[in-house]
């Protein structure tokens, strides 16, 4: 007779983890994840709405990105990542004689993270290419002077909560009337080395606190093209 060969059930050797915002976001817990080796965590990307961290219904159509950077006991830290407008949301902004108007700017905060910021902007009609530029120039003006002047946490904060949305409308419906302004996506590009070498040197001080990091890549997501073919959908 053959013998029975035991099959390790892997669950049962996988522990649950809460994940938390960082603390500019609250340090609220938006979900858990299994894991076995608590190293298996570092660099995941964990998917959330802004409404799970506010309690906002009104930020139901904002998805939020938050990167696992350490474990500190069962609790994943996590560092801002990205965050982007829904698709159906962005859609639902689009309007028959209307102009969209998007500005990409890649931007350095005063502490030297680098992020890159997706503005746009809707009008109630049809306007001039012109008028456009200044309001895309207005965009970046704002956008660009934020960073020169705020922290990479106090950054991230205006550009969701609508801060930097707000200041750009204030200047732009000086141009002519809109419906909506909003930074629709931003992405975390690259951290300071000297945080980097920080975490290095933490992780080895304290090795019960795991600690890493990730670079991101520089490069425009793909996905940005499917979220920008929403203008094509604008009809005369």
């Amino acid at each position: 007779m053959s013998k029975s060969v035991r099959v390790k059930d892997k669950w049962r050797s996988k522990k649950w983890y809460t994940v938390v915002t960082p603390p500019y976001f609250g340090s609220v817990e938006i979900g858990s994840i299994p894991a076995d080796d608590p190293q298996k965590l570092l660099g995941r990307v964990v998917e959330s709405t802004l409404y799970d961290i506010t309690e906002d219904f009104a930020h139901q159509y904002l998805k939020t990105y938050f990167q696992i950077v350490g474990v500190d006991g069962k609790r994943a830290l996590t560092i801002f990542k990205g965050h982007e407008y829904s698709r159906d949301y962005l859609r639902s902004l689009v309007r028959r004689k209307t102009s969209r108007v998007d500005g990409i700017f890649d931007v350095t905060t005063k502490d030297n993270y680098r992020l890159r910021v997706a503005a746009c902007a809707f009008t109630t009609t049809r306007i001039k290419t012109s008028q456009e530029r200044e309001i895309r120039a207005i965009m970046k003006k704002i956008v660009e002077e934020k960073a020169k002047t705020l922290t990479f946490d106090q950054f991230v904060q205006e550009a969701v909560l609508g801060k930097i949305a707000s200041d750009i409308y204030n200047e732009a419906k000086k141009i002519t009337p809109l419906r909506h302004v909003g930074i629709r996506k931003t992405k975390l590009l690259s951290k300071p080395e000297i945080e980097q070498q920080v975490l290095a040197v933490e992780e080895k001080l304290e090795p019960q606190i795991e600690v890493t990091t990730t670079s991101s890549s520089s490069e425009t997501e793909e996905d940005e093209e499917a979220i920008e073919e929403t203008a094509d959908e604008e009809t005369d």
